[in-house]
């Protein structure tokens, strides 16, 4: 079973980091606003998923959403930019 850490950005462009071994399930989660919800998630309009990564372990997972905890706003940034590049160049050449 795959484990997965992924980032939101909040309708007021706020990050949040998380780790789940199923990560369409979760995305509802945070999207409904349910009890099983990040309390942090909840306070804000919409989310939107914007960078996951995929590991074999939970504890993989755990121990890399403590690392990008801990970075800048702007590491966080350049992660999810440059997988937006990499997921778009991808694309393109899957013609």
């Amino acid at each position: 079973m795959p484990f997965y850490v992924y980032i939101l950005r909040t309708s007021s462009n706020t990050l949040y980091i998380g780790q789940t071994n199923n990560l369409e399930k979760r995305l509802k989660e945070h999207q409904s606003k349910s009890g099983k919800s990040a309390k942090y998630v909840r306070y804000f309009d919409s989310v939107k998923l914007v960078y996951s990564e995929t590991y074999k372990t939970r504890k993989e997972a755990m121990q890399r959403e403590i690392q990008l905890k801990k970075w800048t706003r702007s590491e966080k940034e350049e992660l999810i930019k440059s997988d937006y590049y990499q997921q778009g160049l991808k694309a393109s050449y899957e013609i």
